[in-house]
């Protein structure tokens, strides 16, 4: 089993080896500390170190410093100085096989899904809607679900709203209240969420999970590498991105158990965006798929700068952490010191208080579960450099890696097949051609509700079966299984 094991670095004061299970790697884990201790770099060895081991990353990379994983590595005085300390004598450069995808498709290859996959739980969280207008999203999705009615873009959705706003009274008796007012502020939300770029995210051809999770000619684990520095600047598109990504894993990978490597790593990176502002019913929500994915074999690290960012339900679960330096300069930063302490296992010959202020850059202090899922005491450890290179790589490189990617043409050119937007338009059509004469209009009898109207066209339109509607998962995903 040596070759389970990740060689994190080496604990002080005699640089003893320090080593992480890559079994235990599902059980998730934590990287934090402060602007410029190193969070970055760790994160860079663990990535490297799992594709050695034929285990596919991903991971968002908000700085670009990332992209250096696509390089090997060059020789330095501090690099050769802390290999030598950590007695790493077949230490050697390398670059890691690597894809870039960017939301934006300017800096990696596009990555889109349909708004029916996405789902009305994490889209009212992506539009911020407050409760009614959130259930006015959902009796859209409800209709669209049950009518097997394609909500591929935001068109899709901007028609499927007018459409309820011109039919709200039927609408309201079948589903619920549907008020003209919650219509428009959504539609005015989209708008928005049009102009931040979001267009391009919801449409086809949608995102294949199997092309995040290869394996290399020599069987190294392929790492995902989403460029952030654009997608940052929405940092609720960022956030709701990342979280519907893990969802997918979530719905789509099947049950592993706790097997002798994870299935894929997953970092999410200024992992505090995810809880900002989240309501209740979706924290509890994310804890249990936290929980749950684990046994998909599915291991999520979290990083970010404070323990705190984390909730201690989501906190308990993470069985690996690596905690770099941090600064008590405010009441904020002794309680995040505080319990950053108090969530390892003590150990006798360290202070975890003062020693957490005192960390040099590159230093963490760790613990880590063993063989029997059991929490290791804290150990202060110097952290091993990385074999790919530190800092990004250069735009041409970058262009160079794009040009060789096997997913090259696969993602590129969106994709609008027939969907809620045409089959609406005609049906809008069709009322027009076919609307009824005064006379008709004066006799119920002979009309049908435009209700009944629409879904007998859609019936029509795309060959409907009852009882093949859409079912979904935790977080509001089309479940495929």
């Amino acid at each position: 089993m040596e070759d389970q094991y990740i060689f994190l670095g080496g604990a002080t004061p005699d640089y003893t080896p320090v080593n992480l299970l890559a079994a235990m790697a599902n059980r998730h884990g934590l990287i934090s500390g402060a602007t410029g201790t190193g969070k970055t770099v760790t994160l860079q060895v663990l990535a490297e170190s799992f594709s050695r081991l034929g285990v596919p990353v991903f991971t968002a990379d908000v700085k670009g410093d990332l992209s250096g994983l696509a390089a090997a590595g060059k020789e330095h005085p501090k690099i050769e100085e802390r290999t030598s300390i950590l007695s790493m004598k077949d230490f050697r450069f390398e670059r890691n096989p690597l894809v870039f995808w960017d939301l934006y498709g300017k800096s990696g290859h596009p990555i889109r899904t349909t708004i029916t996959e996405f789902g009305p739980l994490l889209l009212s969280r992506l539009l911020d809607l407050n409760e009614t207008q959130e259930g006015v999203l959902y009796i859209a999705f409800k209709i669209a679900d049950e009518q097997g009615l394609l909500l591929l873009d935001l068109k899709d959705l901007q028609s499927l709203l007018s459409w309820m706003a011109d039919n709200r009274a039927e609408i309201s008796k079948n589903y619920g209240n549907v008020s003209t007012q919650s219509v428009g502020a959504i539609q005015r939300r989209l708008l928005v969420l049009e102009e931040n770029g979001a267009e391009q995210f919801f449409g086809e051809p949608a995102l294949k999970l199997e092309h995040l999770m290869q394996t290399d000619f020599s069987g190294r684990g392929v790492i995902s590498v989403l460029d952030a520095r654009q997608l940052i600047e929405y940092p609720q598109l960022y956030s709701t991105f990342l979280l519907w990504l893990l969802s997918e894993l979530f719905e789509e990978l099947p049950e592993v158990g706790d097997a002798s490597l994870p299935k894929m790593v997953f970092f999410f990176d200024e992992a505090h965006l995810l809880f900002d502002r989240a309501p209740r019913i979706l924290l509890d929500k994310i804890e249990q798929v936290v929980r749950l994915i684990r046994s998909k074999g599915v291991g999520i690290f979290f990083c970010t700068q404070h323990p705190l960012d984390v909730p201690d339900t989501v906190l308990g679960q993470l069985g690996c952490k690596v905690q770099h330096a941090l600064r008590a300069f405010t009441a904020k930063d002794r309680k995040a010191l505080k319990s950053a302490a108090e969530t390892f296992r003590e150990n006798p010959a360290i202070n975890t208080l003062e020693t957490l202020t005192n960390l040099g850059v590159g230093e963490a202090l760790v613990s880590s579960l063993n063989d029997k899922g059991q929490p290791a005491i804290v150990q202060q450890v110097l952290i091993r450099p990385p074999a790919s290179r530190i800092g990004p790589i250069a735009d041409e490189d970058r262009t160079v890696i794009l040009s060789k990617s096997p997913l090259k043409g696969l993602y590129d050119e969106a994709v609008d097949r027939e969907s809620a937007h045409e089959i609406l338009q005609k049906r809008k059509e069709e009322e027009l051609k076919n609307k009824p004469k005064d006379d008709e209009q004066k006799s119920p009898s002979k009309r049908q509700s435009a209700f009944e109207a629409f879904f007998k066209s859609l019936f029509r339109s795309i060959g409907y079966q009852i009882g093949r509607q859409i079912s979904r998962g935790i977080l509001g995903s089309v479940s495929k299984r």
